[in-house]
C-alpha cells in the first residue's frame, strides 16, 4: 500500500477548501495546493487567502503542488478537467495516484486517464455523489478503476467516505453524469415551471396544487433550494450538464433533456446573483428582474 505522506490540490476552490476543513478538525495531512487564479494578478490575493486560512502550502506553479505528493485530487470545473489532466501528465511522478474527482462524461475521464497513465500515474475515477457540504470530506463518493484496492485503501486514510462500484474507468462517473440528468434537471425544471407561476402570478395555486397532489415533497421550500443553486453554481452546473449530455449522446440516446437544462442553469447562474433569502417568492422577484432587464 502506498504510504500517505502528503496530498496534493490541483484547483482549490469551494470543494478543496471544504474537504480540507474536514481533514484540518483530525491529524490534516501535509498538503499543497496550485489553482490557476493564482496566475491572475486581481484574483491572487484572495486565493493565496485561501491558502492559508485553510492550512494548505499554495504554490505559483503546478509541479511545485505536486511534487512529492502520495495522491492528488482534481477539483477543477468540468470544462477545465481536459487542460489539468494535459498539465498535471507533465510533471506528475511515477506512482502518484490521480483522484480526478471532476464531474465529466466517462469518455472524458478515459482521456483524461490515458494522459496520466502514459505519463507513470496511477489514475481513479471519482464521482462526488452530493454536494460538498456539509459533510466536506466524507461526502459520498463513488471511485473505479484498475487501482481501487489501493486507492481505496488511501482514502479511508483519509476519512473519506467511499464505495467501489465494479468497472473500468468511466463506471463512477456514468454513475455520477446518469443521475444528474434527474438531480441538475429537477432544479431546471421547477425554474421554469415556478418562475413561470410566479410570473403569471399564480405561484400560490401552482405550488399548492402540487402538494395536494405529492404531500411527500415540500414544494415551496423545494424551489426555493433549487433556485437558490442555481443562482450560485449555476455555471457550474451547466458544465457539468454539457458532458451529462455528450454521455447521452455517446450512448445513442436523445440528450434533449440535458441540453435543456443547460440552457436554464446557464441562464440563470450567468447572472451572477446573490441568493440572499431562503423564500422563493423573493428569489424569483430578483431573478425574473434581472431575467427582464
Amino acid at each position: 500500500m502506498a504510504k500517505l505522506s502528503q496530498v496534493a490540490f490541483l484547483g482549490f476552490g469551494e470543494a478543496g477548501q471544504a474537504i480540507m476543513s474536514g481533514w484540518s478538525e483530525n491529524q490534516a495531512p501535509i498538503a499543497t495546493a496550485y489553482d490557476i487564479k493564482t496566475d491572475n494578478p486581481s484574483l491572487r490575493k484572495a486565493k493565496l487567502t485561501d491558502y492559508i486560512e485553510s492550512g494548505v502550502q499554495g504554490c505559483f506553479n503546478l509541479g511545485a503542488a505536486l511534487s512529492g505528493a502520495t495522491a492528488i485530487f482534481s477539483l477543477v470545473t468540468a470544462d477545465q478537467a481536459r487542460v489539468a489532466a494535459e498539465h498535471a501528465a507533465l510533471h506528475i511522478q511515477p506512482g502518484q495516484f490521480y483522484f480526478d474527482c471532476n464531474s465529466c462524461s466517462p469518455d472524458s475521464k478515459r482521456m483524461n486517464a490515458r494522459l496520466i497513465e502514459q505519463a507513470g500515474g496511477k489514475y481513479v475515477d471519482v464521482a462526488i455523489m452530493s454536494p460538498i457540504h456539509p459533510k466536506r470530506h466524507q461526502t459520498p463518493v463513488l471511485i473505479s478503476g484498475p487501482h481501487v484496492a489501493e486507492a481505496k485503501k488511501i482514502m479511508e486514510q483519509l476519512e473519506m467516505n467511499l464505495d467501489v462500484i465494479d468497472g473500468d474507468i468511466g463506471a463512477a462517473s456514468s454513475v455520477k453524469m446518469i443521475r444528474s440528468i434527474v438531480v441538475k434537471g429537477m432544479e431546471a425544471l421547477m425554474a421554469e415551471s415556478f418562475l413561470s407561476a410566479k410570473k403569471a402570478n399564480v405561484e400560490d395555486y401552482v405550488l399548492s396544487s402540487l402538494e395536494a397532489s405529492h404531500p411527500g415533497i415540500n414544494w415551496r421550500q423545494a424551489a426555493a433550494y433549487n433556485l437558490e443553486r442555481m443562482m450560485v453554481h449555476g455555471q457550474r452546473r451547466a458544465a457539468e450538464m454539457r458532458e451529462v449530455a455528450l454521455t447521452v449522446e455517446q450512448l445513442e440516446l436523445d440528450n434533449a433533456m440535458a441540453q435543456a437544462t443547460v440552457k436554464w442553469q446557464e441562464q440563470i447562474g450567468v447572472l451572477a446573483l446573490k441568493a440572499d433569502s431562503e423564500e422563493f417568492t423573493e428569489l424569483a422577484n430578483t431573478v425574473l428582474k434581472r431575467l427582464a432587464s
